[in-house]
């Protein structure tokens, strides 16, 4: 089985973490590779401490990467160009967001949805796009859901059905964050079968999960 990738956010590098070392953690999404982290063990000098220079900017603040939908459609020309894509964005985390889903068949949009909370979480708006993505189908829809949410994949494909056993608790009775949207997406998931749930790198020349990305924040240009 292939190890569980992440994005770094101090160097923006991909890495690796064994999944036997997350399933002692659920719930846990690292943030740092072992370099960075290393490396921040060794300058820490209490507080007042500087952020790396290399730190990566909080999702919807590059203009880079804040386009409408018409010029992502300009812009981006990879695949895949099947399946429901999925997105959440949130300014400050917590603080304004939004959240955005395209269903596309052969490169073309068959439905999208997006909407916005005045006070939210980015976790929070990618699970809401991906309850809004599981309400799109029929029960009876073979189809890849792609997020790039690797907490959101990880939740619904490796650790929910965990939680419900023990009450939708983790570990030692500790709670399950976001609980009602996590519940929903599952339950959701349980009844469409034949969807199923993949990571897909994030600004990585996707032009769907890029649309997806400008559904999610379409609330910061007053688009909605």
């Amino acid at each position: 089985m292939a190890e569980p990738t992440f994005t770094c956010n101090t160097c923006g590098k991909s890495f690796t973490i064994k999944a036997e070392t997350l399933a002692k953690y659920p719930g846990w999404q690292p943030a740092k590779c072992w370099q960075c982290k290393t490396a921040g063990n060794q300058k820490s000098g209490g507080a007042g401490k500087k952020r790396p220079a290399a730190r990566r900017k909080k999702r919807g603040s590059s203009k880079e990467q804040n386009l409408p939908r018409a010029k992502v459609l300009e812009k981006y020309t990879e695949g895949p160009f099947d399946g429901i894509f999925t997105d959440g964005a949130c300014s400050g985390n917590p603080g304004p967001g939004g959240w955005g889903t395209v269903w596309v068949k052969d490169n073309e949009v068959l439905e999208e949805r997006h909407g916005h909370d005045p006070q939210t979480t980015n976790n929070r708006m990618e699970l809401a796009a991906l309850i809004a993505a599981y309400e799109m189908l029929p029960e009876d829809a073979e189809v890849t859901i792609w997020s790039d949410s690797n907490l959101c994949v990880q939740t619904i494909n490796q650790w929910a059905a965990g939680w419900k056993r023990m009450g939708w608790t983790r570990k030692k009775g500790a709670e399950v964050k976001n609980l009602e949207l996590v519940r929903r997406a599952y339950e959701l998931s349980l009844r469409r079968r034949g969807a199923k749930l993949r990571w897909i790198k994030a600004h990585n020349g996707s032009r769907w999960n890029e649309y997806a990305d400008s559904l999610a924040t379409a609330y910061t240009r007053d688009e909605l």
